[in-house]
């Protein structure tokens, strides 16, 4: 499936992810938590990152990347029914309505109902979630997550949008 959208930078492209993308998606996510979240703790190799990415992610969740119509990865979204377990951008594509493509089209596939975790200290996907109608349903002490750090769980449903 792929759908075209015009992006305020350009035209952006939403398709479903496949295996081959393992490995720029490992890239991205990796530099995506570096660049925005460089308080996180390093609980994996990259190596461990890519086969979690090409063995766990990719089979086991429905995953959309957005990307230019060059073929530039600019990003990606990954829902496990309507858990949105990941939405990550390459750090240079911030702030240019993608973020916002990729979890429309996660509305749009979650049909009425999304939840999801971001790290308490995460202030600028916190932000983002709050503008676009998540609401936090509960504050964790970071037991529930492997870098061991206090999150937030959110919920959105179309009958509060």
């Amino acid at each position: 499936m792929s759908r075209d959208d015009s992006g305020p930078d350009g035209r952006v492209l939403l398709r479903e992810a496949t295996a081959a993308d393992a490995g720029p998606l490992t890239r991205l996510f990796l530099d995506s938590r570096a660049t925005s979240m460089p308080y996180l703790p390093k609980v994996h190799s990259d190596e461990d990152t890519l086969a979690w990415m090409t063995h766990v992610v990719l089979p086991g969740t429905t995953v959309r990347i957005a990307e230019t119509g060059a073929g530039e990865l600019l990003g990606f979204a990954s829902l496990d029914g309507t858990e949105l377990e990941h939405l990550y951008l390459r750090p240079d594509a911030r702030r240019r309505g993608i973020g916002s493509l990729l979890l429309a089209e996660a509305r749009r596939l979650a049909a009425g109902e999304l939840t999801l975790y971001v790290f308490q200290r995460n202030t600028d996907a916190r932000a983002f979630y709050e503008r676009h109608g998540f609401t936090a349903v509960e504050f964790d002490d970071g037991s529930r997550n492997e870098e061991r750090m206090p999150d937030v769980r959110y919920r959105w449903t179309a009958d509060r949008a």
